[in-house]
């Protein structure tokens, strides 16, 4: 049995977060001890780390309490399961588009000036940074 401390160190999950687990169902409620102290077995140790894991993965808190119900349901489990994965490739793939997109944009706005009073393209007192990222006609498209 693990107390909620050793849940914690175990898995890298902080404790309020084990109880708000606990509280949304991902988790299930612990045993108590004669001190009323929060007691979990291996199974709980394992689910915490199967959701810090998914969490990790950037699933959202409503998929991971998906994918453990269908632990119980062996004839949905690997359709729902795999289409629950392809929709989480597919998110994070487009965050990566966008992430792209704002890297060349802020390559673009960072190179209009070395940091000196000299950049090119800037009016004596002017700041090329702020003129670049003002000029929004050479910028690739929505980066946010």
């Amino acid at each position: 049995m693990f107390s909620i401390g050793e849940m914690s160190r175990r898995t890298g999950v902080k404790v309020p977060t084990i109880r708000y687990y606990e509280e949304i169902g991902v988790l299930e409620n612990a045993g108590r001890s004669a001190g009323n102290q929060r007691r979990y077995d291996r199974a709980a140790l394992d689910r915490l780390q199967f959701v810090r894991h998914a969490r990790d993965l950037g699933f959202s808190l409503d998929d991971i309490r998906s994918l453990i119900a269908l632990q119980t349901r062996p004839l949905q489990l690997h359709t729902a399961a795999a289409g629950i994965a392809h929709r989480q490739l597919a998110a994070v793939r487009d965050r990566i588009g966008r992430l792209k997109r704002l890297e060349a944009e802020l390559e673009r706005i960072a190179g209009a000036c070395d940091g000196t009073d000299t950049c090119d393209g800037a009016a004596f007192g002017e700041c090329a940074v702020l003129q670049a990222m003002a000029d929004h006609s050479r910028c690739e498209g929505r980066h946010g």
